[in-house]
């Protein structure tokens, strides 16, 4: 079994970062071992291997002239955690091809009892990369194996870098690798990385590395205990805000950053959710990552303006005139570089240290929930069953959502519904195969309409301030405000 914690390092310069590392008191007076590894991944043409979590490779460690060859089977998913547990069989080779012989001492033979896997196997991917390596020997006995990788993974002629952590548990328990992590993280940026060089060798044959990672929530049975429910669906929650954070180095598309900001907000939502769960309640306090958020916000509210807002009222107020439509012509160039230096502003706030350090937490606070959740930690002195305690839950936001919507004259008691209409959306979209499924969906659709028409009149509201802070044309801007102003007249 291998026991892993896989961090991302955001960097323009790897090798400064090297050398950054390197200098760590936890490092610095440890001998280094230094490898070239280059790494081929067979599949089949259907990718059947990455679809069911398993990779297979020939590694080639050291140079061509003098080459040593291991084989490596790795079979399981990291379960939308940077803190993977893996099962591993590796032999050494004689030479560059696979060894059939030794697979079938393996879980293999279960995966293809009958060879017809074995028979379409071909090259998928490699990844050619340097690794340093450090062993760090704890006082409490632990042994943690520090490796940095720089290198690179090919796929169908396409190309993506590798700058990454694997910090690798040779003896004690897997707290020694937060530990560990949690020491790097005070003095160099890092995020935890949900997924394996595998696997992103299989998303980048696929076309879809670095695309906006969306909500998948876990499938719960009425079975599943609520306490092991909360697990589960907070980690994938936080799976899917690290994945678009780490995605967010290498992206533009405007909807990385939407499904960063919503899967931060379904993971407070979550908290809320089971908030009568003990260890929910012990969240880490979460405030080192307010300006990344904020920096994040405030993208959003540009992209919104510049790719949804903004272009419905173009032609409305450019058609035809030449002067207005250099005036719009303007605006648009005036936003494009004010997007273009809050994409900057993220990536700063992305490398604060101290977002290394929180993301490590809340980590180590779900991997730490596990126990408790297998344990089958009382909730009030008993179990609580998962189908009726979903739809108490359910049920009870729907009635604050129906309470706020009795007043929303005032921008504040609007915001308040709009947040409510989120989390009863959130909800539901987890809890789904335990609900009555026609009363949920009308629930679902009424929380819809809610979020949709108010975030209306919050985006116009928003591409107003924006303009007038990019001081657009005056006309532009007082057909805005009109625009505004009729828009009000309508929701009353």
């Amino acid at each position: 079994m291998e026991i892993e914690l896989k961090l991302a390092l955001p960097s323009s310069d790897p090798p400064a970062l090297a050398r950054r590392l390197a200098k760590l008191p936890l490092l610095a007076r440890r001998t280094a071992s230094h490898q070239q590894l280059h790494n081929t991944y067979y599949d089949t043409p259907e990718a059947t291997l990455g679809q069911r979590h398993v990779a297979l490779r020939i590694r080639r460690v050291g140079s061509t002239h003098q080459p040593q060859w291991l084989q490596t089977l790795k079979i399981g998913a990291n379960n939308d955690s940077a803190l993977s547990r893996r099962g591993e069989w590796e032999a050494a080779l004689a030479g560059p091809s696979l060894d059939h012989a030794m697979l079938q001492t393996t879980p293999w033979a279960e995966l293809d009892a009958d060879g017809a896997l074995l028979a379409t196997l071909k090259p998928a991917y490699t990844t050619d990369f340097a690794r340093t390596r450090w062993t760090v020997r704890r006082r409490d006995g632990s042994v943690v194996e520090v490796a940095l990788d720089i290198g690179a993974v090919t796929a169908e002629g396409h190309t993506a870098p590798i700058c990454e952590l694997e910090l690798e548990l040779l003896q004690g328990d897997a707290s020694a690798l937060f530990a560990v992590a949690a020491e790097i993280a005070q003095s160099l940026p890092v995020l935890p990385l949900t997924i394996s060089k595998a696997e992103r060798g299989y998303a980048l044959a696929s076309g879809t590395l670095h695309q906006p990672q969306r909500a998948q929530p876990p499938v719960l049975s009425p079975d599943t205990p609520v306490e092991m429910a909360a697990v589960q669906v907070l980690r994938e929650m936080l799976g899917q805000f690290t994945a678009n954070l780490v995605a967010l180095e290498h992206s533009d598309d405007p909807e990385v950053v939407h499904q960063a900001r919503v899967a931060w907000r379904r993971l407070r939502s979550g908290q809320k959710l089971f908030k009568g769960m003990p260890w929910v309640v012990t969240m880490p306090n979460c405030q080192a990552l307010r300006p990344l958020l904020h920096a994040l916000g405030s993208l959003r509210d540009l992209d919104v303006a510049n790719l949804e807002t903004l272009p419905m009222l173009a032609n409305a107020y450019a058609s035809g005139s030449p002067t207005r439509q250099t005036h719009w012509r303007a605006m648009q160039n005036a936003l494009a570089q004010a997007m273009d230096a809050q994409r900057h502003t993220v990536r700063q706030a992305l490398a604060a240290p101290s977002v290394g350090t929180c993301l490590l937490s809340l980590t180590q606070w779900l991997e730490d929930g596990m126990p408790l959740a297998e344990h089958g930690a009382p909730t009030k002195g008993r179990k609580a069953r998962l189908r009726p305690w979903a739809q108490r839950r359910i049920a009870r936001l729907r009635e604050r959502l129906k309470d706020s919507l009795r007043d929303t004259a005032h921008p504040e008691s609007a915001h308040r519904a709009r947040i409510l209409a989120k989390r009863l959306r959130y909800g539901i979209e987890v809890l789904q195969p335990l609900l009555p499924k026609r009363r949920s969906r009308h629930w679902y659709q009424q929380a819809l309409r809610v979020q949709s028409g108010i975030g209306a009149a919050r985006d116009l509201e928003q591409a107003l301030h924006i303009t007038t802070r990019l001081q657009a044309h005056e006309g532009l801007l007082e057909f805005l405000r009109g625009v505004q102003a009729r828009a009000a007249l309508q929701a009353r």
